[in-house]
């Protein structure tokens, strides 16, 4: 079997990945993207810091300290939530399947 290999975000050049924290990723149901979803990123205690609606393939985005965060995604088709630990600065890639 072959695949394209793994794909990382396209960032703007002044992006430094060694010191800032990128948590992205694509949001989907039953294997395809889901477009227009919203994407929040909660702190470690809970609380709303960002939002974010995916892209029309699904993809969202989010440049963040490191440390441990909440995702929560709202679609008409499905939600759902995901833990997600930054440990250090770079790319943390979290796919995420609507329920």
């Amino acid at each position: 079997m072959c695949g394209a290999p793994a794909q990382t975000p396209t960032l703007p050049a002044h992006v430094d990945i060694t010191k800032e924290t990128v948590i992205y990723g694509v949001v989907s149901k039953d294997d395809a993207p889901v477009p227009a979803a919203y994407v929040r990123l909660l702190d470690s205690s809970g609380e709303f810091t960002a939002e974010v609606v995916t892209s029309a393939t699904g993809d969202y985005r989010f440049f963040a300290r490191p440390g441990q965060w909440t995702l929560s995604v709202l679609h008409n088709s499905g939600s759902s939530r995901q833990a997600v630990q930054a440990d250090a600065p770079g790319l943390v890639e979290v796919p995420i399947a609507l329920s």
